[in-house]
């Protein structure tokens, strides 16, 4: 499935329901961080190397893929009512980064950007 049919079938999936109405900005962030919270949950107590493995069983990789497709549909239908191109704010984004994250300060580290700079100087 294309980007814009994703938006589109979610979009016809909420007016066939009468829920265009539910789906303000404010509604459909607050849905967006729950289901966030759902997909952390599955990795709340987990070691880096458990986390790793999550997709090996096939029951806990079916909740990841549940919880991620909810994160995805709650932030293209916020995008959606927005009227954001998420791929273009995503692309401008991503120009931001490369910015602030020279991949010279930036190689092996995870560092905040503002700290990258104070410690190469």
């Amino acid at each position: 499935m294309e980007f814009a049919e994703l938006r589109r079938r979610l979009r016809d999936f909420a007016d066939e329901r009468d829920w265009h109405r539910f789906h303000t900005p404010k509604n459909l962030a607050m849905a967006l961080a729950g289901e966030a919270g759902e997909l952390v949950e599955i990795f709340q107590w987990l070691t880096p190397e458990q986390s790793r493995a999550v997709m090996d069983d096939p029951r806990t990789a079916e909740q990841v893929r549940h919880e991620l497709a909810d994160v995805l549909a709650y932030l293209v239908r916020l995008a959606d009512v927005l009227d954001v191109d998420l791929l273009s704010a995503s692309a401008d984004k991503l120009r931001v980064n490369e910015a602030k994250y020279p991949v010279e300060l930036a190689r092996g580290r995870a560092d905040k950007y503002d700290r990258l700079r104070d410690e190469s100087e």
